[in-house]
C-alpha cells in the first residue's frame, strides 16, 4: 500500500511540475542578437599573428530574404562563407543558415544548409540587403543543427554528439562547439574520417574569430 502511495505522489508530482517554456520575447530578442553577432566579417588575423601554426580564414555573414517562401514568425536566414584571408574569391565552406527559436527547449537553433550551386553565391555578401534574395530550392540540402543557449553575455552550443555527416577533405562527419562573443566566436571545428581519426580541424586551440 505505501508503495502504491509513492508511486501516486510521483505521478501527480510530475503531472503538476510544468515544462519549461520559452518565453516568446525573450526568444525574439535572442534571435536578433544571435543575428547581430554573427553578421559581418569577423576573421582569425590576430591568432594567425601570434600563432604562426594558426591559419587565417575570414567568415562573411549576412542577412538574405527568400522570394518564394511565407514569412516564418521568428526567423532570420543567413549566408555564410569561409575562406582564407588569401583567397577570398575561393572560399571552402558556404552555408546559408536558418536562425529560430527551438520549440522544445530554450534555445536558439541554428539550421544550416549546403547550397545547391555553391558556386552562384560567391560574394553575395558584397550585394546590398535588397538584391541578397534567393528561392528556396537554393538553400539546399540541410546539413546540420546548432542549439545555441545564452550562457552569461555569450552564447554557446555544439553540434549533436556524433557530429552532422560530410563529405569535406577526407571528412565524413564534423563536429563542432561553439562560443559566440559580442566581438566574434570561438569554434571546435573537427572533421573525422570513416576510420573516426580527426583528419582536420582545431586540436590544441580553437579558432579565434573577431571583429
Amino acid at each position: 500500500m505505501n508503495d502504491f502511495k509513492l508511486l501516486l505522489s510521483l505521478c501527480l508530482l510530475a503531472v503538476a511540475v510544468p515544462v519549461l517554456a520559452a518565453d516568446p520575447g525573450q526568444s525574439i530578442e535572442q534571435v536578433n542578437d544571435v543575428v547581430n553577432r554573427l553578421s559581418g566579417v569577423m576573421d582569425t588575423s590576430a591568432q594567425a599573428a601570434a600563432n604562426s601554426k594558426a591559419p587565417n580564414v575570414r567568415m562573411t555573414t549576412c542577412k538574405i530574404s527568400l522570394s518564394d517562401a511565407s514569412p516564418e514568425a521568428n526567423t532570420v536566414y543567413l549566408y555564410q562563407e569561409q575562406a582564407l584571408s588569401a583567397k577570398l574569391a575561393s572560399p571552402y565552406r558556404q552555408r546559408f543558415l536558418q536562425i529560430s527559436p527551438s520549440a522544445y527547449s530554450q534555445t536558439i537553433r541554428s539550421r544550416s544548409f549546403r547550397p545547391a550551386n555553391p558556386k552562384a553565391w560567391i560574394g553575395l555578401c558584397n550585394q546590398p540587403e535588397a538584391a541578397r534574395v534567393v528561392k528556396l530550392s537554393d538553400l539546399g540540402k540541410p546539413v546540420c543543427n546548432v542549439f545555441l543557449k545564452r550562457s552569461g553575455n555569450d552564447y554557446a552550443g555544439r553540434t549533436p554528439i556524433d557530429g552532422c555527416p560530410a563529405n569535406v577533405r577526407g571528412a565524413v562527419r564534423i563536429t563542432n562547439q561553439i562560443t559566440l562573443h559580442s566581438v566574434g566566436m570561438d569554434t571546435w571545428d573537427r572533421g573525422y574520417g570513416a576510420d573516426g581519426k580527426q583528419v582536420w580541424g582545431a586540436k590544441t586551440e580553437s579558432y579565434q574569430f573577431r571583429k
